[in-house]
């Protein structure tokens, strides 16, 4: 069985019995999760020297290290580029942060949409991490 940072994968299939991508069980979440100016402060690309010296937010790194604690899968996807990974690397180690991976190179400018033929939940961060709760909102969907 295929492995996602140390969870199995649940084979699919279509109905005439093709195999379709893998997925996690159900209780399992796949975080993706920005850095800069959501589990610390806004640090710019375009001034690398901050990044080793500034402070994680507090209830990021409970709230991160508990979702990891409980099985969850923690990748941090950042706008940094790759010429900054081992900064970035090196201060997660520093602050405690436990994850499974590190993508660089997101889309600078926000305004994200993701398409996925898998189901996407986002949540836009809003100053402080906590547990998340549901809430229904308006959403944008391919037309039928």
């Amino acid at each position: 069985m295929p492995e996602s940072a140390g969870h199995p994968l649940k084979k699919l299939y279509d109905e005439f019995g093709n195999e379709l991508s893998p997925q996690l069980d159900d209780d399992v979440k796949n975080y993706l999760i920005d850095i800069d100016g959501t589990i610390t402060d806004d640090v710019p690309n375009e001034e690398p020297e901050r990044m080793g010296t500034c402070n994680p937010y507090p209830d990021a790194l409970e709230i991160l290290n508990k979702w990891f604690d409980e099985g969850h899968i923690i990748t941090f996807f950042t706008s940094r580029t790759e010429d900054h990974r081992e900064i970035t690397e090196y201060w997660l180690r520093k602050h405690g942060f436990k994850y499974h991976g590190l993508l660089m190179g997101k889309p600078r400018g926000g305004n994200y949409h993701w398409i996925d033929n898998h189901m996407v939940r986002a949540t836009k961060f809003n100053g402080k991490f906590t547990d998340l709760v549901k809430r229904t909102k308006e959403i944008e969907v391919f037309k039928r």
